[in-house]
């Protein structure tokens, strides 16, 4: 029978360790999409209100894609953390795009600044392809976990470009 102690050797102590990281990683991303909703909280319906391509989605389905991407970003920021040596240039540019996407709610749905928040996430773009670049060369399964991020926020780009030309009145 194996003795308590070895329950909490070194080996387990690593997997705490871990598990703590990637929790703590979690959270820094979740935290980031609740700033985000703070400021989304009457976004559907003033979305409702805007002039929309045809090919926009339904604002039901943001939630759930966003969940999504952040449980990704979340992951993605684990992997590089606990990669060795300290990767603080590629964890700086991951916090970088975190604040470009949580203030991006407020520029857009708190405060209706179309201009303002078509600027702020194409920087948005540039952040999350510099952050993949510096991922790539560390550990790039983390890289990869960031892509369907960089598609939602091309298409999220283009998206606001519609709705922002669409909607001059109330969006600035």
């Amino acid at each position: 029978m194996p003795s308590r102690a070895s329950h909490t050797g070194p080996g387990a102590r690593s997997l705490q360790r871990d598990l703590a990281l990637l929790l703590g990683c979690l959270l820094l991303a979740y935290l980031t999409e609740a700033i985000g909703a703070i400021a989304s909280v009457d976004a559907a319906a003033f979305y409702a209100r805007l002039v929309q391509p045809s090919w926009a989605p339904p604002p039901w389905l943001f939630g759930p894609v966003w969940t999504l991407l952040y449980s990704l970003m979340g992951i993605a920021l684990w992997r590089v953390w606990r990669s060795s040596p300290p990767r603080t240039a590629a964890i700086g540019l991951f916090f970088a795009q975190l604040v470009v996407n949580a203030l991006w709610s407020w520029l857009f749905f708190r405060w209706h600044l179309g201009g303002p928040a078509f600027a702020w996430i194409v920087l948005l773009l540039v952040l999350i392809g510099a952050t993949m670049a510096a991922f790539w060369r560390i550990e790039r399964p983390a890289a990869l976990l960031l892509a369907p991020y960089l598609g939602w926020v091309v298409f999220a780009t283009v998206l606001s470009w519609s709705i922002w030309r669409a909607n001059p009145a109330a969006l600035g």
